[in-house]
């Protein structure tokens, strides 16, 4: 089959690989019809390459038709559309129990000290082929797999595997309320949704920051008040100055590692890319430090008792944070991969309404055969040509 795979700092092709197999009796294998670049694959692209090696397959946005299920799979059958949550969980262990799922104890990664299984995500993650291919196996069938209905397009749907829950939870984790007001730092595609979801759980006024003009109008179209941050001197002291020198009641940060700003950390970033893959594991293992203008943004931004949500990833293990501001000023701190099969329910009946009040038809810009994946990379990387999410199709 083709695969769009990783194949050095910057560089992702496209080549053979061998068909996936099953494996195990709760696995399934999907014929992907529809896979996207998510912003979390950029970080891989330019920035987590010594967990990579050349070869393994990117991509955790997927879904597609049922192949072939193992003997343990009774639920799914060949033929069945399926989206695939871009973490892999047993849906029985302790911490699924307590809708955790990104923390599977079942899928864990406990040789690197981390949560559940990722598709397409570094050996930090299990180092699990990814969905960016023609075929995609996936690992505990038995859950993971959400059913959706047959003869509608697929991008309907396809934002259940990631981006979707993604921004539900960073939105409940914000602890939206009826009348409140929410700032939204970066309006990549889990912002957009984050702008659109606030409002539809009531948020009064949602203020969404960025710099490049297709996602702030994008944003404006969904209710947000757009705010340009090259336009201000400082981020937080104007989140203050619009919400009644105050600030907003949450500030969502949807931007993550590799935020605008701090140049001395995003040189440190591509030098330790380019250090042989041991050495540079374990620099970023013990000294990596992210670029955290938005996060400080949002702590600093957020009015006094208020709540900070981090959808965006970070990587860091050094960074550096302004805790006496934090601890004076009460500011709530919540965080982490999504779960996405605790969200999935509600998320899947707003997206079967025909109303399509999240608008998951309206935030696809380009779609590409898998073949120009190195290009859509390149495009989504560098914000050319108004790009704002990209869907491949194998």
């Amino acid at each position: 089959m083709k695969a769009l795979t990783w194949q050095g700092n910057l560089k992702v092709e496209v080549v053979d690989v061998p068909d996936p197999q099953i494996l195990e009796p709760t696995d399934a294998i999907i014929r992907v019809t529809s896979t996207a670049i998510c912003g979390s694959d950029l970080h891989l692209y330019g920035v987590l390459g010594p967990y990579l090696e050349p070869g393994d397959i990117l991509g955790h946005e997927a879904m597609g038709i049922v192949e072939e299920v193992g003997s343990d799979i009774t639920h799914l059958q060949p033929g069945d559309r399926v989206v695939v949550p871009f973490n892999i969980s047993c849906g029985f262990c302790w911490m699924c129990s307590r809708q955790l799922f990104s923390q599977c104890e079942t899928t864990q990664v406990r040789s690197e000290g981390k949560g559940a299984a990722l598709f397409g995500y570094t050996s930090l993650y299990g180092s699990v082929p990814g969905g960016q291919a023609e075929y995609l196996r996936v690992p505990q069938a038995q859950f993971g797999p959400i059913k959706v209905p047959q003869g509608t397009p697929d991008e309907q749907f396809l934002f259940l595997s990631d981006i979707l829950p993604t921004a539900w939870q960073a939105v409940a984790y914000a602890d939206v309320q009826p009348g409140s007001t929410v700032a939204v730092l970066g309006l990549g595609p889990v912002g957009q949704f984050s702008v659109r979801i606030a409002k539809h759980l009531g948020a009064e006024r949602v203020i969404g920051v960025d710099t490049v003009p297709e996602r702030l109008a994008l944003a404006a179209r969904y209710g947000a008040e757009p705010l340009d941050f090259e336009t201000v001197d400082d981020v937080a002291s104007s989140l203050i100055e619009l919400v009644d020198g105050r600030g907003p009641d949450a500030v969502i940060d949807a931007v993550g590692m590799e935020a605008h700003g701090n140049r001395p950390v995003a040189l440190a970033q591509k030098m330790t890319g380019l250090l042989p893959d041991p050495i540079a594991q374990r620099v970023t293992d013990k000294f990596a430090v992210d670029r955290l203008d938005a996060l400080h943004a949002a702590v600093k931004g957020v009015r006094r008792g208020g709540t900070v949500s981090v959808s965006g990833v970070y990587g860091g293990e050094v960074d550096p944070m302004p805790m006496m501001e934090m601890f004076d000023r009460q500011v709530q701190l919540r965080m982490g991969q999504a779960n996405v099969r605790r969200w999935s329910d509600q998320v899947l009946e707003l997206a079967m309404d025909p109303d399509d009040p999240l608008g998951v038809l309206d935030l696809v810009t380009h779609r590409l055969p898998l073949a120009e994946a190195p290009a859509g990379y390149e495009m989504f990387r560098n914000k050319e040509d108004g790009c704002i999410k990209v869907v491949l199709q194998p």
